[in-house]
């Protein structure tokens, strides 16, 4: 199977996915993050809106707000195609004050934000990934582009349905960039990177 034919296979298994198997997948993988060392310590999450089928995100950012977490969210600079981190608030969150870029995914509506390595934990969406961390996202090469100026930090924590944990092991190209772990609905999973 070539990438291509990958990605499709992937993002038709994910957008299959009933609503109930999706409500299950995110409270497990929910449970799983906040008994993770790197959510515990962390205060400025970056994570991602769901929009195409990937893992929801709406019960950890509401559990985030309520640990008095600080929540980030990504917007594409069209000056150089990286993901800049836009702050938001309870109130902007629940009133759903976004703006839809032109590649289908919600976002801040102020561009203005902070580089990612002022955030202490990453949560990234993904098509696909390995057991040694190699991720396959969506195909714009937003997280790795911006992810490439941040060596250190911040942790990057993939999330994925258990289907999307592939035992093959995924050819690394050298700009791709690693996670540090995953979470499915059945298991946590560490790399080394």
């Amino acid at each position: 199977m070539t990438i291509q034919e990958l990605r499709r296979y992937l993002r038709k298994t994910r957008r299959h996915l009933s609503k109930f198997e999706q409500r299950q997948a995110a409270q497990k993988v929910l449970n799983h993050l906040l008994r993770s060392p790197q959510f515990m310590h962390a205060k400025r999450i970056g994570i991602y809106l769901h929009a195409f089928g990937e893992i929801h995100t709406q019960a950890i950012i509401e559990s985030c707000f309520k640990l008095g977490k600080q929540i980030y969210l990504p917007a594409i600079c069209d000056m150089n195609q990286q993901l800049v981190w836009v702050r938001i608030s309870q109130h902007q969150y629940r009133n759903r004050r976004f703006a839809y870029h032109r590649l289908g995914m919600q976002e801040p509506m102020s561009t203005r934000g902070v580089h990612v390595s002022r955030l202490d934990l990453l949560i990234m969406p993904l098509l696909a990934c390995d057991y040694s961390g190699t991720r396959i996202g969506m195909g714009g090469g937003f997280y790795d582009r911006t992810l490439a100026s941040a060596r250190a930090r911040p942790f990057r924590l993939g999330l994925a349905h258990d289907f999307q944990l592939l035992a093959q092991p995924l050819k690394r190209e050298k700009w791709d960039q690693p996670l540090d772990a995953l979470i499915t609905p059945t298991v946590f999973l560490a790399f080394k990177r």
